[in-house]
């Protein structure tokens, strides 16, 4: 993939990510907070201040997510960004991050 393209696939994931905190907030599940800075989307949560934050990382063409529990790199793979150690997939590995940053139940999906 060229870098033009994994720009645009990294934008429309940080913005899919996004979208899914959103959903997740307007139907009471969690309390967030979204910024977004260029490659860098920093969630906050509101009652004590934690964040998760997921960037694109060009040069290695992967997307970085750093919470309290450490951090996680996902490369493409077909349709999904899987994570480069265990193999979990973005989504999935964001809701458990805040299941066990929050204690919150939560399941963030892409849009359909």
């Amino acid at each position: 993939m060229t870098e033009s393209e994994f720009m645009d696939l990294a934008e429309s994931t940080l913005d899919a990510i996004e979208a899914a905190f959103e959903r997740a907030a307007d139907a009471d599940e969690i309390d967030v907070e979204c910024s977004r800075s260029g490659n860098v989307l920093e969630i906050e949560f509101v009652a004590d201040g934690s964040k998760i934050i997921v960037n694109s990382q060009a040069p290695m063409q992967e997307i970085w997510v750093a919470a309290k529990s450490g951090g996680f790199h996902y490369k493409r793979n077909g349709l999904q960004w899987i994570d480069t150690r265990d193999g979990s997939e973005l989504f999935g590995a964001l809701s458990q991050l805040v299941n066990r940053q929050r204690g919150t139940n939560v399941s963030l999906t892409p849009a359909d």
